[in-house]
């Protein structure tokens, strides 16, 4: 018996920390977008007692995985016997909500096809969790499960939090990754939690005001540059492709720059082109 979902990737253009005692309740505030592509999680069910974790065909002891386990042992004791395979579009830990993506494929797979008495909402707030405390992520979770241009009115996971979305036309969003940055060390450095929510905290107000794509990308420049989370290989891309986009911006947080566009053509090499993702995770199988 097998599973498959698939979660589309979600980057942040600004976002405000809000943290709680208890992570349900923590994560953030602010925008982001969805994309089409993302994770394809596929759980199957097997005779052996171990759990077994692939991506892309290779072996992988993931600490998120694991973690979901953990936080589902406590729903069911019974998680053996199975195996767990991650097929990304999207390069992992460069902004894109990657490993917010496995967690929520993960969480729901593995409640499908052990048939586990929980909901949407619950296996997905246990993805949230996972994401909460290993300090991989704040708001992906509850962006990717709802999909679109997302306003992450308040913190928190599914069923938790609160979303609103943009209305817009069919746009694509155009990507670049140039490489990893540590969202662990980000997260964990007071002096730049101050920082982002000095400067985040201000940017959702002006969005609900004006709620329109071109707003969202302004809004996101804006916040990397007073960050000073933005990078010299997004700062150089900004340049390239200022005059083909309705905005770009840096994803939060991977040395990743992302814009939004009429149309799939763009001058930066090699890049990843996608389509918003309206509708959020979904079932394949």
């Amino acid at each position: 018996m097998k599973t498959m979902i698939f979660v589309p990737s979600h980057i942040t253009g600004f976002f405000q920390i809000v943290e709680h005692k208890n992570p349900l309740y923590t994560g953030s505030r602010g925008a982001g977008v969805a994309i089409d592509k993302g994770v394809i999680t596929t759980v199957r069910s097997s005779r052996a007692d171990k759990i077994q974790v692939k991506v892309d065909g290779n072996y992988d002891p993931s600490n998120i995985t694991f973690k979901i386990i953990e936080l589902l042992r406590e729903k069911s004791e019974t998680i053996e016997g199975l195996r767990i395979h991650y097929s990304l579009d999207v390069p992992m830990g460069c902004g894109f909500g990657a490993s917010a993506a496995c967690a929520l494929g993960t969480a729901l797979g593995i409640a499908r096809i052990l048939e586990l008495p929980i909901t949407f909402n619950e296996a997905a707030s246990i993805a949230h969790q996972a994401e909460v405390e290993l300090k991989t992520g704040l708001g992906d979770v509850i962006g990717e499960s709802v999909g679109g241009i997302v306003l992450r009115l308040k913190e928190g996971a599914p069923g938790y939090g609160l979303t609103d979305k943009i209305i817009h036309e069919p746009l694509y969003v155009i990507c670049k990754a140039f490489g990893e940055l540590d969202t662990t060390t980000i997260l964990k450095d007071p002096k730049k939690k101050r920082m982002i929510n000095l400067i985040g905290s201000g940017m959702l107000p002006r969005l609900i005001a004006d709620p329109r794509p071109e707003n969202f990308m302004r809004l996101s420049h804006e916040f990397a540059e007073k960050t000073k989370l933005l990078t010299s290989n997004v700062k150089e891309s900004l340049e390239i492709v200022k005059d083909e986009v309705i905005g770009a911006s840096m994803a939060m947080l991977g040395d990743t720059i992302f814009a939004l566009s009429e149309y799939p053509d763009t001058s930066l090499p090699d890049p990843i082109i996608a389509k918003i993702d309206s509708k959020g995770v979904k079932f394949l199988k």
